[in-house]
């Protein structure tokens, strides 16, 4: 019966081929040559635009350009607050003072007395940067590739087959610093620094006159341009030279901005036909740290592989109280960095990522709205909860408050609600009780989030928290919790504001108010909606003006908005990072600057001015936080922003992954994160073994439906025969 064993050997070639192709090998997204390896695996969703630190600004930039560049400091990884330690430095550098005389002045001289300030940075010697090509030299010294034409056949950094390497010197750190004033980079904090470091301002212009007269695409050779306030003392030191007293300068130096740029990598990547293949420092930085990028396919994969030179690093042995207790000192003075290379895939739908994550194909996530429920439960007094099938699996959540505010801003300008009149005044206070924070981050946010009682989130220092800490315009204190005023307090500030009903007391028209927004602010159509019942709840209308982020940003340098929507991310872990947003001399339309409700009041500006200067350790601590509640409840009062709410983050990771703690200004973490492989591997595999009975029954069906043919098929045959 040659067809029926024919059919028979159909079924059971196509049996085999499904077993093979369904095997937990063949599901691996992963090369095969990768599995067992020391390799993180993780992903992102957009594209980083600038990897050079000198433009370098957003969230998901500083996740690769963190680990590669080495500004002088960095924040202790477990101490909380947040402290800064050495990076590259031999200390935290201490500020000398001086007066307009040039007499060095005592530690606690009063602000006005200070002219300058002084910082003397020194590095440690022996410091060297990963393997480029721009370091190999020949054998008289001279780089190997100074006069290389990129339009040749060049087309990724790994064509140039010689690299080498040298060490870091202070004339780096000189070198990134003048490239904040390049006129061709635009730096982001240009303009802030020009105000701080002495000369840098005068330096931005003479290299604007040099560009305008050098050809177009002309290397701009920064070291003939001197800029007095950032010179070289000695081979490892540099002096940086502040006017007045800026105590946060501290925290810019823990950024990459200050990170070192060496002249010779500028130089070759400023070579013809380079930046057309993306031979830029933008697309392929250089720098000192444990990891330097080995793959940059922005749109796939992205790949850091451990530094070769990294100098090294020992885990920290102390933090803060439970550290111990959550394991996060069994590395103590293990030599850093734990992993050999960290592995993010670009994964643009959310379904997709928490798929592979699940199956163990990354070692931590998020959790996006459509996962929440799977992923963790809310019990009854507001706790979060893993879920059983996490727990199952030996997932643990981490949890905690960003420092970053989400909030609704009033044009101060307006005629309707600007002024520190009182009418107007009741009518922002009225608006800021109705607007249910409460609700929003219920809703739309899966509880992920707290309600913000002023501009500062929890962990910076200011922030208090109970019944100290509220907003007593917004809240009362009812049995031990912040409760939102009830509706009929915001009604009677609308009509004592002049506005009873929603309309004008004196002519009956009623209130409407209008919300600029962009689709990355306020967002989709089920929340404008939910904002637009919000504002109904005092019979006030909102219109909702959406436009794009460009067109957004031109109506707010000009003051046409009424009502807007923002966000801020802590640039640094200090109060002043936050009420600076609303100080007078930053206003929007008068002076260019991030007080986007163009908010000036006088009072509030003289208790900024003495605190921004103030250090909130030692003993001026207590003096400082006097200052800032008055600040607060000044800005409570005057209500220029509804206080939205501050973000929870809530990351998952494996049981295999170690040493993890959320931290939102210190971003060089890479280097602590460790894992244990063989157990990745043994859960990766019991995890995704083949399900095999849907295959056998498909089997077996197969063969219900060919057997009868081909019997049938036969006894026609034999019939045809006869």
């Amino acid at each position: 019966m040659p067809v029926l064993r024919l059919a028979l050997r159909l079924v059971l070639l196509s049996l085999l081929l499904l077993l093979s192709a369904c095997s937990s090998e063949q599901n691996d997204p992963y090369p095969a040559a990768e599995r067992g390896k020391n390799i993180l695996y993780s992903a992102f969703t957009d594209r980083p635009k600038h990897l050079d630190p000198v433009q370098s600004y957003s969230e998901d930039e500083i996740t690769f350009t963190a680990q590669i560049y080495e500004p002088p400091l960095q924040y202790h990884y477990l101490k909380r607050p947040y402290t800064l330690i050495p990076g590259t430095t031999e200390a935290v550098p201490v500020p000398r003072y001086y007066d307009a005389q040039g007499r060095e002045l005592p530690a606690d001289s009063p602000v006005a007395d200070i002219a300058r300030s002084v910082y003397d940075i020194r590095i440690r010697p022996g410091i060297r940067y990963q393997p480029h090509p721009a370091f190999a030299v020949d054998e008289a010294g001279h780089p190997v590739y100074r006069d290389v034409d990129g339009t040749q056949a060049i087309e990724t950094l790994a064509d140039f087959p010689r690299t080498g390497t040298r060490e870091l010197v202070a004339d780096d750190y000189i070198y990134e610093i003048k490239r904040l004033a390049h006129p061709r980079l635009h730096s982001p904090i240009f303009s802030m620094m020009a105000e701080r470091i002495v000369g840098l301002r005068e330096l931005g212009a003479a290299l604007q006159a040099e560009a305008k007269v050098l050809p177009a695409g002309a290397w701009l050779d920064l070291d003939r341009f001197p800029l007095p306030g950032v010179t070289r003392v000695d081979r490892y030191t540099y002096r940086i030279t502040l006017r007045g007293k800026y105590p946060q300068f501290l925290y810019w130096l823990a950024m990459p901005f200050f990170a070192p740029v060496p002249r010779e990598v500028d130089r070759f990547y400023s070579q013809p036909g380079m930046a057309a293949k993306n031979l830029t420092l933008d697309w392929y930085p250089v720098g000192t740290g444990p990891f330097m990028l080995t793959q940059n396919n922005p749109n796939s994969r992205m790949v850091l592989t451990r530094n070769p030179n990294f100098h090294g690093e020992t885990y920290p042995c102390v933090g803060e109280p439970g550290d111990e207790a959550a394991g996060l000192l069994a590395d103590c003075g293990k030599p850093l960095p734990f992993i050999d290379q960290a592995v993010y895939s670009r994964e643009k739908e959310s379904i997709p990522y928490w798929n592979k994550f699940l199956q163990g194909y990354y070692d931590a996530s998020g959790i996006s709205s459509d996962s929440f429920d799977q992923a963790v439960r809310l019990g009854v007094g507001g706790d979060v909860q893993l879920s059983d099938e996490m727990r199952e699996k030996g997932i643990s959540l981490l949890t905690s408050v960003r420092a970053s505010i989400f909030y609704m801003g009033f044009n101060l300008l307006d005629p309707v609600v600007g002024g520190l009149a009182e009418q107007p005044t009741k009518l922002r206070q009225a608006l800021s009780i109705a607007v249910d924070e409460e609700e929003f981050i219920s809703i739309f946010m899966n509880g992920r989030g707290i309600a913000a009682m002023s501009p500062l989130p929890p962990g910076i220092f200011g922030y208090l928290e109970g019944e100290a800490g509220i907003n007593p315009v917004v809240y009362d204190w009812v049995d031990g919790q912040a409760r939102r005023k009830p509706l009929a307090v915001a009604r009677k500030l609308l009509a004592e504001a002049g506005w009873p009903d929603g309309r004008n007391a004196a002519t009956g028209e009623p209130l409407v108010l209008n919300l600029d927004t962009t689709s990355g602010g306020m967002g989709d159509k089920s929340r404008l909606d939910w904002l637009t019942r919000q504002f109904a709840k005092l019979d006030i209308q909102l219109v909702v003006r959406s436009t794009d982020f460009n067109r957004f940003q031109e109506k707010l340098r000009k003051g046409a908005v009424q009502l807007y929507y923002l966000g801020w991310n802590a640039d640094y872990p200090d109060p002043e990072n936050f009420l600076f947003l609303l100080a007078g001399p930053e206003g929007k339309v008068a002076k260019g600057g991030e007080n986007a409700s163009n908010y000036a009041n006088p009072e509030f500006d003289r208790l900024f001015e003495r605190l921004k200067n103030m250090e909130s350790e030692g003993p001026r601590g207590a003096e400082r936080l006097a200052i800032l509640r008055q600040s607060i409840a000044l800005l409570q009062h005057d209500a220029p922003w509804i206080y939205g709410f501050h973000p929870k983050s809530y990351t998952l990771g494996h049981v295999w992954l170690h040493n993890r703690k959320p931290t939102d200004v210190g971003n060089n973490i890479l280097k602590y994160q460790r894992l244990d492989v063989a157990q990745r591997q043994r859960l990766r595999h019991e995890w995704n073994r083949p399900v095999l009975w849907p295959l056998a029954a498909a089997a077996l069906l197969l063969v219900a439906v060919l057997l009868p043919a081909a019997i049938g098929y036969r006894r026609r045959e034999r019939g045809t025969a006869r």
